[in-house]
């Protein structure tokens, strides 16, 4: 347990060093392509023009990196405090300061938010705007002073240090060693934070003196993931040699290398055939003289090419490098694959990935493993979620229903994970939300689902339970009727919010759909939508049974004017991370008031006959019948 909680807190800190980084790709993406373009040795020299290179890399960068901390920890106020005490370290050196700004950044914004629970509360009404302002005024340049005077200088001598060894191993051939530690890190669970969060700043110092940087190939090199998919395309077996083909193009030309993982992950010994090839392809690089002038990503050969300085050899050198850790790769995993007994379960693989890449779900089944039997006399089940408004409350629905059904006298509630209470016997959560959960109760049962509408991981637990209890039917819808006590208002599902015959091009354009009408119907405000698409990014809201329910974080509670829904009826249906959804019910949850509707749509669309009465119905109070029918 000791051991999943470390790893649990390293891929967190890895995650949000990315976090910092990757928002602003795009800008140092312009950057660099205006370093490829106009600097002297560029595409097409601009003296002018070459004028932005230093500006951007000193200036914008870092503070867009510091913001973008400080937004984080603490909002919109944690993100200018941030940037302020950015602006400390940046004036005090004369080297980009992206470590800089990843210390001072969260930093502003851990300080403004730990003074603003310090005067909760306690500043007198009319006053709010001036403490605010001030505080954050001031708080800001204190630590922009702090940062000139103490840690742009440590981190200055840091960062030229790392500069001088990274200089050192390339100058006696050392740097192919570093990918003994990146390819395993890649597959394990921390590629974005390595490459964004560590290499990248590095990177761009190296840009801005040498005019382009070896670090920025290391971990973006397609090389290696190519070689092993290759193999599997001639040496595979089953499932696995039909998909490579496909994974191949999607990970050579897309650039998603997290596609290949579970390919490694089903033959272990193939993390040998990674780390050879991409010491090859380091060795390449530092022979032929390769290198980028900007960010690659994702790590495509497309971006890569598209990154590489404009003369015959850094071509040659960067397409060399690739090509050369493809064929090691290749040898030596076809090698592997040819012998020995290969154990071609790519779902059970793609689930360990999921469980070790610290990313989308993190560790989700290492915990489940190691738990013990199903607590005796349980009386308290908790669903839980991130905003505890929409998913969870579906699932608790429908388990509270199989609950009663077989007459079990235990609660059944549903909370967002920040609020999961200590007495919790039996937590349920999403797969990815696992590890959180697991942090935030440790001694209760932990069980993931990864269907909420018909997920058999309820009949499961109903039958464990009902070895155990012994209940009173009555006493039990005393209790449920307790907590449902909340206003019914057959008025939040209306029919001008329901939508027939919709088509979307995208998930995120379906999700802005639902959330413009809950804006119009003013059930919430504008940053709400937002909000709606950063908790689809971080778990998706598919539900399962082609239903997804798309709405805001645990944050944007407080954005909420009033509960309300829209229906959206998407025949043909829409892409939700690889599953087909074509019913949509965006939701806006305020105290509660939602959940007696919500409830019977979960249990309206556990039923698939249902769902598809829903997806073809002509009208919608014929929609809404349906729903209510439940």
């Amino acid at each position: 347990m000791a051991q999943s909680n470390i790893k649990v807190a390293v891929q967190k800190f890895g995650n949000f060093l990315s976090s910092m980084v990757m928002p602003n790709i795009g800008a140092f993406i312009a950057w660099g392509l205006i370093t490829a373009l106009f600097i002297p040795t560029g595409f097409f020299p601009n003296e002018s023009l070459a004028k932005l290179v230093d500006p951007m890399v000193k200036y914008l960068l870092p503070l867009l990196i510091g913001y973008t901390g400080g937004k984080l920890v603490h909002d919109q106020r944690g993100g200018v405090v941030g940037a302020i005490a950015t602006m400390g370290v940046i004036v005090g050196s004369d080297i980009p300061m992206f470590l800089g700004a990843m210390i001072m950044g969260p930093l502003g914004g851990y300080i403004i938010k730990k003074f603003d629970q310090f005067i909760e509360g306690k500043v007198k009404t009319g006053f709010e705007m001036l403490i605010n302002n001030f505080s954050a005024g001031i708080l800001g340049g204190i630590l922009a002073i702090l940062a000139f005077l103490g840690v742009s200088p440590a981190v200055d001598g840091f960062t030229g240090a790392l500069v001088v060894g990274v200089d050192w191993m390339v100058a006696h051939g050392l740097l192919p060693l570093t990918s003994i530690l990146i390819e395993p890190a890649k597959i394990l669970f921390l590629n974005n934070a390595i490459n964004h969060g560590i290499l990248s700043p590095i990177g761009a110092e190296q840009i801005r003196t040498n005019g382009q940087s070896i670090l920025l190939l290391l971990e973006t090199n397609p090389g290696p993931g190519l070689g092993i998919l290759l193999a599997y395309c001639f040496f595979g077996k089953g499932t696995a040699k039909q998909s490579a083909p496909g994974a191949a193009i999607i990970h050579f030309i897309g650039g998603i290398h997290e596609i290949y993982f579970p390919y490694v992950l089903m033959r272990p010994l193939l993390i040998i055939a990674a780390i050879l090839g991409g010491m090859s392809g380091v060795f390449t690089f530092v022979l032929l003289g390769g290198g980028l002038q900007a960010v690659a990503s994702p790590g495509s050969i497309l971006a890569i090419l598209a990154a590489t300085p404009g003369n015959a050899g850094s071509y040659v050198a960067n397409i060399s490098g690739v090509l050369v850790a493809a064929i090691v790769s290749f040898i030596v995993g076809s090698l592997i694959l040819k012998t020995g007994k290969q154990t071609e379960d790519l779902d059970e693989a793609a689930r360990k990935m999921q469980e070790m890449k610290g990313k989308k779900s993190s560790v989700a089944g290492s915990f489940t493993k190691q738990q013990r039997e199903v607590p005796a006399s349980v009386q308290k089940i908790v669903f839980a979620c991130d905003a505890g408004m929409g998913s969870s409350a579906m699932g608790a629905s429908l388990l509270r229903k199989k609950v009663k059904q077989a007459d079990l006298n235990i609660s059944v509630t549903n909370t967002a994970i920040s609020n999961i209470p200590s007495d919790a016997q039996i937590v349920i959560t999403q797969e990815e939300l696992t590890p959180r959960a697991q942090n935030k109760v440790p001694d209760a049962y932990h069980i993931s689902v990864d269907n909420f509408l018909s997920s058999p991981e309820y009949d499961k637990l109903i039958d464990q339970l009902k070895n155990d209890h012994t209940t009173s039917k009555a006493e039990e819808e005393k209790r449920v009727s307790a907590e449902n006590n909340t206003d019914s208002n057959d008025g939040l599902l209306k029919e001008e919010n329901v939508f027939l015959n919709q088509h979307f091009s995208s998930k995120e354009e379906a999700i802005r759909f639902a959330g413009s009408v809950l804006v119009k119907g003013r059930y919430v405000e504008e940053n709400y939508v937002e909000a709606m698409i950063e908790r689809d990014n971080m778990t998706s809201t598919y539900m399962g049974n082609d239903v997804a329910i798309p709405h805001g974080t645990e944050e944007a509670k407080k954005n909420v004017l009033r509960s309300g829904f829209t229906v959206i009826q998407v025949p043909e249906g829409v892409d939700f991370d690889g599953e087909k959804v074509r019913l949509i019910f965006g939701i806006a949850g305020k105290d509660g008031t939602h959940l007696e509707i919500l409830s019977g749509i979960a249990i309206t669309c556990s039923d698939m006959d249902n769902i598809e009465k829903m997806v073809h119905a002509k009208s919608a109070k014929e929609l809404m019948a349906i729903i209510q029918s439940n």
